[in-house]
């Protein structure tokens, strides 16, 4: 049997291949072997500039976060002694309660007063907020001496008004915000105004050089702050809190329900430089979806069981005094999460009221006990509309 001849391997080196490396293409392999070295390199110049671009980007967003942070958490205002005594609270599962101020402080200055001061008790689950106004001048004992409650910001600050309302109302407070009325204009202006159904004619120089009517509008800055500080009514301050509290509502509704949620963080990078609060970035954003589409015309809303007159002067000082079993029973109800059943102006009693209400009543309608209401009287019964017990 014939062996079959060995093939020589030389000889299947044809064809293509042997033109590929013949001495005749070196030139051609070195070539395509420049190339394929050149485009790994720049496939890693690509990736290192993608990794290093989005390093860069992460880095800046990480300081814009922490600028943020740093500006709202400012901790002149937000003091370690503040944050000793506000309580923890997990803000979109349980209710909460949160000191807001209006002040009148000035950039640079260290000491100054609480212009407005409204105790909000909020239950984000329940898309519900209840909203109590403490009239500024209301006499407090607060260590060992008799004060106006808004003079406790001007000794301690802001840890000395959470713990003067802590004492006063029996509560707890979890979180703290405040804004000056400087602040309070950027704010309006920068959400490019809020809308506002006025029910009083402002027309009070102290408060501004202009007029507004009554109705629904959309105020600027400026008009914002004039709503809310007039006090050129029958019954003063307690017209000025419930202007307060109707632009708390109106604001709320602005931010919860009328703003681009792609434009939260811009606007919250420009509250930044107007609001100061113990409250993370994360919290605000998380309460605020939690928060969307609630129907802020059915805040609760009251002011002190109080009043002022004659008898509330002390050494040239005019004061506001609290009726306490009539804000004992209020509290509970707040606690509780129901109606408080308190008033609207200077009184004890006062029917259940929403800030829907008091944009549909004139401020002498609770002043003169002609106020109506869609709620129910402090006696569980429907209100008659002739609000006896606002009046008192």
């Amino acid at each position: 049997m014939k062996k079959k001849p060995v093939q020589d391997s030389r000889r299947l080196n044809t064809g293509a291949a042997s033109r590929v490396y013949s001495r005749e293409n070196v030139g051609r392999y070195s070539e395509r072997a420049r190339q394929r070295r050149t485009g790994k390199r720049i496939r890693r110049v690509i990736v290192t500039t993608l990794v290093a671009l989005l390093v860069c980007v992460g880095t800046a967003a990480g300081l814009w976060f922490t600028s943020i942070a740093s500006r709202i958490n400012n901790g002149e205002i937000i003091t370690s002694d503040l944050l000793l005594t506000l309580v923890d609270s997990n803000v979109t599962k349980e209710p909460f309660y949160m000191l807001l101020l209006g002040t009148d402080g000035r950039p640079g200055e260290e000491s100054y007063r609480a212009d407005s001061i409204v105790l909000a008790r909020i239950d984000a689950r329940e898309k519900e907020v209840t909203l109590i106004s403490i009239p500024r001048d209301t006499a407090v004992e607060y260590e060992g001496s008799l004060i106006k409650i808004n003079a406790a910001h001007v000794y301690d600050g802001a840890d000395g008004m959470v713990k003067a309302v802590n004492d006063l109302c029996d509560v707890q407070i979890s979180h703290y915000a405040e804004i000056n009325f400087e602040g309070m204009q950027q704010l309006v202006d920068a959400l490019g105004g809020v809308e506002v159904n006025v029910p009083d004619r402002v027309d009070d120089p102290k408060a501004g050089d202009f007029v507004i009517e009554p109705g629904l509008q959309t105020l600027n800055g400026e008009q914002a702050l004039a709503f809310c500080r007039s006090r050129a009514y029958v019954d003063g301050d307690y017209t000025r809190m419930r202007h307060q509290r109707i632009f708390l509502a109106a604001l709320a509704n602005t931010i919860l329900n009328k703003m681009d949620v792609s434009n939260l963080m811009g606007i919250i990078d420009s509250l930044s430089n107007m609001v100061a609060t113990d409250m993370s970035v994360q919290d605000i954003i998380s309460l605020v979806n939690a928060m969307r589409g609630m129907d802020t015309n059915s805040i609760w809303t009251a002011n002190l069981p109080s009043w002022a007159g004659e008898d509330t002067y002390i050494d040239g000082q005019s004061y506001v005094f609290v009726h306490e079993d009539a804000l004992e029973e209020m509290m509970e109800r707040v606690n509780a999460g129901e109606d408080p059943q308190g008033p609207q102006t200077m009184g004890e009693g006062g029917d259940s009221a929403t800030t829907g209400d008091l944009v549909n009543n004139e401020a002498d309608d609770w002043t003169y006990g002609t106020a109506t209401t869609s709620g129910t009287s402090s006696s569980g019964e429907e209100s008659d509309g002739s609000g006896e017990e606002a009046a008192e």
